[in-house]
């Protein structure tokens, strides 16, 4: 019986489908708990890859003032680093619900296991007593035929053996059919015992199944939520360069590399066409004009 939250209560599923079945939903979760470490490992390797482009090729280092402080804002790499170490917490999570699972129906099999041997060995007891008590009754049937056909044709010493023979069959017989009885009654019982076993092991593992299902849900519906949280969160950082590069002054950045690497404030003085043979007479007057050493004191 499927259990109470099955639509159709009238409805089985054989127990080995059952194990079958959740086996195979605990398959599935190992499959996606190996997806996530997977994604864990791309988005890690991503994450650094980006990170060490940044270190490796850096973009604007030249630049100054506000266009600097746009090209500084960064952490995309680190963002994706960080996924990777919630995805492995996941999966981590997936794993102990499914090894809580698994042990848990090891439990339940294990005394399954144990009914149902017992159900078959006496199964097997009553089938074989079932076999010796109609051999008994054929028994007990050829004595009689062998008193009442012989009736008149032996001896009575014979005839006594036929009797002895019959009520010897007769005894055996209700031997046999007392033994037959006992273990009917007894595969009964423990029918009985399995068949409620069986039932509240099924009713068990459906809600193991509910849990897998609404556990196996919820943890899909955390990972896509992870990683459009992910996506925003990379988003945000690409808006706040947006922003900065609003922030941008084009003059403001200009006049600041002015101001940075200025050498002074007057234009250097032209260079003149100088004469040499002027240059020479100037030169030469200059000298005949220059007072004495001492005149002037």
């Amino acid at each position: 019986k499927t259990g109470s939250r099955s639509t159709d209560l009238t409805s089985t599923v054989g127990y080995d489908s059952i194990i079958q079945h959740l086996n195979d939903g605990r398959k599935n979760c190992k499959e996606f708990e190996d997806f996530l470490k997977e994604r864990a490992t791309i988005e890690e390797k991503y994450g650094k890859e980006l990170i060490n482009l940044t270190k490796k090729k850096p973009c604007g280092q030249t630049e100054l003032n506000t266009l600097k402080r746009a090209l500084e804002v960064d952490g995309v790499g680190q963002s994706h680093i960080q996924l990777a170490q919630t995805l492995r917490e996941e999966a981590r999570k997936m794993e102990d619900f499914r090894e809580k699972q698994k042990r848990h129906q090891k439990k339940l099999e294990l005394v399954m296991d144990a009914i149902h041997k017992n159900r078959n060995l006496q199964y097997k007891k009553t089938v074989e007593a079932k076999r010796l008590y109609e051999q008994r009754c054929r028994d007990k049937d050829e004595a009689e035929q062998a008193v009442h056909r012989n009736a008149n044709l032996v001896t009575q010493k014979q005839q006594e053996k036929l009797f002895v023979k019959l009520a010897q069959s007769k005894s055996a017989l209700e031997d046999s059919d007392r033994q037959y009885q006992l273990n009917v009654g007894a595969l009964e019982k423990i029918r009985e015992e399995w068949q409620n076993e069986h039932t509240k092991a099924c009713e068990f593992l459906e809600t193991q199944e509910y849990e897998r299902i609404n556990y196996f849900r919820n943890a899909l519906w955390l990972h896509l939520n992870q990683l459009s949280q992910e996506c925003v969160q990379s988003d945000e950082r690409y808006e706040e360069t947006r922003r900065s590069l609003e922030m941008c002054s084009i003059e403001k950045d200009i006049e600041f590399f002015v101001n940075f690497r200025k050498t002074g404030s007057m234009p250097p003085a032209p260079v003149i066409y100088e004469n040499y043979y002027n240059t020479q007479r100037n030169t030469t007057s200059t000298r005949n004009q220059a007072p004495a050493p001492g005149i002037g004191r």
